[in-house]
C-alpha cells in the first residue's frame, strides 16, 4: 500500500471524529493481520474507491474518490455547504443512526482509553431538535477566503477573495468558508451574519491577521436564547472604533429591532480567541436571559452557557438523578460557569458551592442565584488548573458529600483530580463534552479509590461527532 494508491474498500465500522473504518487483510510472518484504513466522510455499509493520503505503520487515512454502494442510512444533507464546512460532519446520515454511533464510540473510548469495565450503560438521549438547536454561533473573519476548485480554475477575477465571514475549513485555521446561511442557530442569526459581512466589507474594514497581528475584525458571536428569544450580537475586534460600531448598531437595529444587546469585545492579545480583554456596550444591558428547567439565567458575552438549551435540561436532569440528593448534602460544582448546574441542583441539597475560573461568569452566577431566589449557593473565583483547596480553608467551607464536575474539552487538570481525591466525596458526577478526556480522568479517580457505576450519553450536537456524557462514580469503602 502506497500513498496515492486507489483501493476498493468496504466500510465496516465508525470511528470517533466521524471517519469510516475499513479493514484489510495483510499477510505477515504469523499469518493475516488486519490493517485499518480510516476513510473520511463514510459510514458502515458504504463501498468506495478511496485514495490513500497518509500511511503509517498501523493504519492509513484515505479520501473517497467514488461511491460504489452507499449505506442505507444515508440521507440528503440539508445544507449546501455540507462536506466543505467544518460545522457539521454527519448531516447526510439518519439522525438516530448518528446517536447510535456516538453511543458505541463512548463505550469504545471508556474501554480502550480508560480500561474501564463492569459498569452500567444507559441508552443515549437524542436531541429534540436536529436543526436550529444552537443558542450560540461563533463566526470568524479571515483575509483568505476558501476558494472552490471552479474558482481556482477560472480565468475570471475572483471576487472578495480577501474578505470572508463564516466557519473554518477543517484543519485550515487561516482559511474561512464564506457562508450566507447556516441551519444550526436561527434565521435571525443568518440575517445578522450577512448584514455584518456587507457592512464592514463595504467600508473596507481590515481583518486581523495571525501572521502580522494587524487588522480590525476578528469574530462575530451571536447568542440567541431559546425560551426568551433574546438576541446578543458580539463583535470581537482588535481595537476600538466607536464611529463604525455606532453606525453598525444603528443600521443593524433597523433590520432586526428585536436584538436585545450589541457588544464590542476588544481582544488585544495575539491569540485568535472570540472574547476580549474588555467590552463596550452599544445597545441594551450587555447580557441576555434564557431558561433551563424552572430556572432563569443571565448570560453575558464571555460566560459559558450550554449551547443546546433544550438538551441542557435533559443533561442537568440526568446529573441530578445520578447525584440522588436527599437534601442534607454539601455539593461542590467544579467549573460552575454562570451557576447553571449549581442553581439547578440547589433545591435538592443543603448547600452548593461553585468554583469557576472566569470571574465575569462568577458574577453572572451570583446574579442568577438572586434572580431565582436561591440562598443556599455560593460561588468562588478559583483557577481550577491549580489547587482550589486553599479557598476551602480561607472561607471555612465544609467538605463535600458530592462533587459535580463539568470541565471544558481538555478535561480536568491532574491537580484538580488530586484535590478531589484528597476531599474524598461519597459521589462524583462527571459531566463531559469530551469522552476521551473524561475516560482519562475517571481512570485516575478509579485508581484513587472510586468505582464507575454508570454513564449516560446525551446528544447536544446533532450532525457533529461531539457528544456529552454523564458518569457516576462512588467511593469504595
Amino acid at each position: 500500500m502506497k500513498k496515492g494508491e486507489v483501493l476498493e474498500l468496504k466500510i465496516e465500522d465508525y470511528a470517533f471524529e466521524g471517519k469510516g473504518v475499513a479493514k484489510i487483510d495483510i499477510p505477515d510472518e504469523s499469518g493475516n493481520k488486519k490493517f485499518v484504513v480510516f476513510v473520511n466522510g463514510t459510514y458502515p455499509g458504504d463501498v468506495v474507491k478511496a485514495e490513500i493520503r497518509r500511511k503509517k505503520s498501523r493504519y492509513a487515512e484515505a479520501i473517497v474518490k467514488e461511491f460504489i454502494n452507499k449505506a442505507p442510512e444515508r440521507v440528503e444533507a440539508k445544507c449546501k455547504y455540507f462536506g466543505v464546512c467544518g460545522g457539521c460532519k454527519a448531516q447526510d446520515l439518519d439522525y438516530y443512526k448518528q446517536v447510535e454511533y456516538k453511543a458505541a464510540q463512548v463505550k469504545d473510548i471508556f474501554e480502550r482509553i480508560g480500561g474501564l469495565t463492569d459498569f452500567e450503560i444507559i441508552p443515549p438521549l437524542a436531541s429534540e431538535k436536529v436543526f436550529f438547536y444552537r443558542n450560540k454561533m461563533e463566526y470568524s473573519f479571515a483575509d483568505k477566503r476558501w476558494l472552490y476548485p471552479h474558482e481556482i480554475k477560472s480565468d475570471e477575477e475572483i471576487q472578495n477573495r480577501n474578505f470572508a465571514l463564516g466557519l473554518h475549513i477543517p484543519r485550515m485555521f487561516d482559511k474561512v468558508l464564506d457562508i450566507d446561511e447556516c441551519f444550526l442557530q436561527s434565521e435571525e442569526s443568518n440575517k445578522i451574519l450577512n448584514f455584518t459581512r456587507d457592512f464592514f466589507r463595504e467600508r473596507g474594514a481590515s481583518i486581523y491577521s495571525t501572521k502580522t497581528h494587524e487588522g480590525y475584525l476578528r469574530h462575530l458571536v451571536i447568542k440567541h436564547s431559546h425560551f426568551t428569544n433574546d438576541i446578543m450580537v458580539n463583535l470581537v475586534t482588535s481595537a476600538e472604533n466607536p464611529e463604525w460600531m455606532e453606525e453598525y448598531t444603528d443600521e443593524l437595529l433597523k433590520i432586526l429591532p428585536e436584538i436585545t444587546t450589541v457588544i464590542n469585545n476588544i481582544n488585544e492579545k495575539k491569540a485568535q480567541v472570540a472574547y476580549g480583554d474588555y467590552e463596550i456596550i452599544y445597545h441594551g444591558d450587555g447580557y441576555i436571559f434564557d431558561e433551563i428547567g424552572d430556572y432563569k439565567f443571565r448570560i453575558s458575552a464571555n460566560s459559558f452557557f450550554q449551547t443546546n438549551t433544550i438538551q441542557a435540561a435533559e443533561l442537568y436532569r440526568t446529573a441530578l438523578e445520578f447525584a440522588d440528593l436527599k437534601g442534607d448534602e454539601v455539593v461542590y460544582d467544579l467549573y460552575s460557569g454562570a451557576g447553571t448546574i449549581s442553581i439547578y441542583v440547589s433545591r435538592s441539597a443543603k448547600m452548593v458551592i461553585g468554583f469557576e475560573t472566569v470571574h465575569p461568569a462568577v458574577e453572572d452566577a451570583f446574579y442568577n442565584a438572586k434572580l431565582n431566589e436561591i440562598d443556599n449557593v455560593d460561588f468562588v473565583t478559583a483557577n481550577l488548573d491549580k489547587s482550589f483547596l486553599r479557598h476551602l480553608e480561607e472561607r471555612g467551607y465544609p467538605n463535600p458529600d458530592v462533587i459535580i464536575a463539568d470541565p471544558p474539552r481538555g478535561g480536568m487538570n491532574p491537580k484538580t483530580v488530586n484535590d478531589i481525591l484528597k476531599l474524598l466525596p461519597e459521589k462524583i458526577v462527571y459531566v463531559s463534552c469530551n469522552p476521551s478526556t473524561q475516560a482519562r480522568d475517571i481512570k485516575l479517580l478509579v485508581e484513587g479509590g472510586y468505582k464507575l457505576v454508570k454513564y449516560q450519553p446525551v446528544d447536544m450536537f446533532p450532525h457533529t461527532y461531539h457528544v456529552e456524557n454523564v458518569a457516576l462514580l462512588v467511593r469504595e469503602m
